[in-house]
């Protein structure tokens, strides 16, 4: 995209800045001036960008830890009006909107959201006047890569700081996540694009260690790579046609190996089975656990949604065995009205 070069070209001297201070690990004032006063002079007009506006079901179960109404960013990527955005924002949509930069409104129709990946897809109901996003190679981007990142209301250049997996307290696992800092606003469904203007990754969090241990802030990015194996089945199924993983409805937090539950999800499989916030799993099949992702891997290894798994719960001071019966996350989540 020469939209993006040339953005690159003009920013070079402000990106130098913000290099050398995420290098160092240090933001000095002078630096992080000089990157919000640039950030103020960019727009998303030329860019394949939407903004996305979801309400939920109205009795949507996510609805008490992502709301009932969302927004975040959407990226084009075909002239068919497809829109690639990170999936909790449309989880249990009940209508979805779509607005360009210039104030016009699309409605749009939930394709699917890949609890794998956790993307999501949305199609517009009329063709968008935007031009699709070109995709990139993500697992071509390196560290101290300039980038774009690219929300519903602004740019911000950034740096790809580190590249590796990202375990999430919702039974979420990527094997290897793209962060980036300076940390942005409006990162949610955002795109990233290298400096060819081409889709690097979709937007997920913000987070505190964007350079592992450091402490640095910055955003975390599903790369892009991880949905082209799955696109074509994910167009016409609405998900990957593999059968779905086994779910629990844990949230879970790792402390010295140990997988502490800190919530289990309303009349999901953990909390028909007894578990509480508080317990402790310390295995899995009689076998001890060294953190959450060996916890994940061995439970979507152990079969497909509708397995029971065994697992070995601190309660107290006593292990017991809790039998688990899983489902299909999809299965938990309450769909669109059909009138």
């Amino acid at each position: 995209m020469a939209l993006a070069r040339s953005l690159m070209r003009k920013l070079q001297p402000m990106l130098n800045a913000v290099i050398l201070a995420v290098g160092l690990c240090v933001c000095s004032a002078p630096a992080l001036a000089q990157a919000q006063a640039a950030e103020r002079e960019l727009t998303v007009d030329e860019f394949s960008v939407v903004k996305l506006t979801v309400k939920a079901v109205a009795d949507a179960r996510s609805a008490r830890t992502l709301g009932p109404q969302r927004e975040g960013t959407g990226v084009v990527i075909d002239s068919s009006g497809l829109v690639l955005t990170i999936g909790y924002l449309i989880t249990e949509a009940d209508t979805i909107e779509l607005s360009t930069a210039d104030g016009r409104k699309f409605a749009a129709n939930m394709i699917g959201y890949d609890n794998a990946t956790g993307l999501g897809l949305v199609k517009s109901m009329q063709p968008l006047p935007i031009k699709p996003v070109d995709f990139g190679q993500s697992a071509a981007a390196n560290l101290r890569d300039i980038v774009l990142i690219v929300g519903f209301d602004g740019v911000a250049p950034a740096y790809i700081v580190s590249k590796r997996p990202f375990v999430g307290y919702w039974e979420y696992l990527l094997d290897e996540a793209i962060y980036t800092a300076p940390a942005t606003v409006n990162w949610q469904g955002a795109a990233l694009l290298s400096r060819e203007g081409k889709l690097l990754g979709i937007g997920s969090l913000a987070v505190g260690d964007a350079i592992g241990q450091s402490g640095v802030p910055g955003n975390m990015f599903v790369p892009i790579d991880t949905l082209k194996p799955v696109l074509g089945d994910f167009i016409a199924n609405g998900r990957a046609t593999t059968k779905p993983r086994p779910w629990l409805g844990i949230t879970s937090q790792e402390i010295q190996g140990k997988v502490i539950v800190t919530r289990v999800t309303s009349e999901g499989p953990a909390e028909d089975a007894g578990l509480r916030a508080g317990d402790i799993i310390v295995g899995l099949g009689g076998q001890a656990l060294v953190g959450q992702a060996d916890f994940y891997t061995r439970l979507w290894k152990s079969g497909d949604a509708g397995v029971e798994v065994t697992l070995d719960v601190l309660k107290g001071n006593k292990v017991e065995p809790v039998k688990v019966k899983s489902i299909a996350r999809e299965l938990h989540m309450r769909s669109r009205p059909v009138y």
